[in-house]
């Protein structure tokens, strides 16, 4: 919130709300330890990262911000999934892992470790050990 106008940041968070209010544009509210962030998500960026967007529960946000007077936005330019972390957020003893790629893609476990779970009746009301249990549901917007 305290940013100069126009200059690059990066940010991470939940996803708390999207919305999608007209065909060129999306709003993002993502919260993280210090409070909530607005990002704005034009149409480009929004069919560049649609997956990564649309999917992630926690994501991470490049852009440049954007100021009017006391309304703030940060103005993305890249994102990337940040879910695979939300497991071991509470318990980590070493820094959180920064991702490495383009980020074009989602990071998501593998098949394998997936089914493993689901044969092991992985519910809801259980303890994660890892991100293969965790399930968020999502919407489409179009």
């Amino acid at each position: 919130m305290q940013a100069r106008g126009r200059s690059w940041l990066e940010a991470a968070g939940l996803v708390l709300v999207r919305q999608r209010p007209a065909k060129d544009f999306m709003f993002l509210t993502m919260e993280d330890e210090t409070g909530a962030a607005n990002v704005v998500v034009w149409v480009k960026i929004f069919e560049k990262f649609r997956r990564v967007l649309l999917a992630s529960a926690m994501l991470g946000v490049r852009g440049r911000i954007q100021r009017e007077e006391e309304v703030v936005h940060l103005v993305a330019h890249e994102l990337t999934d940040l879910s695979a972390g939300l497991a071991s957020v509470g318990n980590r003893k070493t820094p959180f892992p920064l991702p490495h790629g383009r980020g074009t893609r989602p990071i998501t476990a593998d098949r394998a470790s997936i089914r493993a779970a689901c044969r092991r009746g992985a519910t809801s009301s259980m303890q994660y050990d890892d991100i293969d249990h965790i399930k968020v549901k999502t919407r489409d917007f179009r």
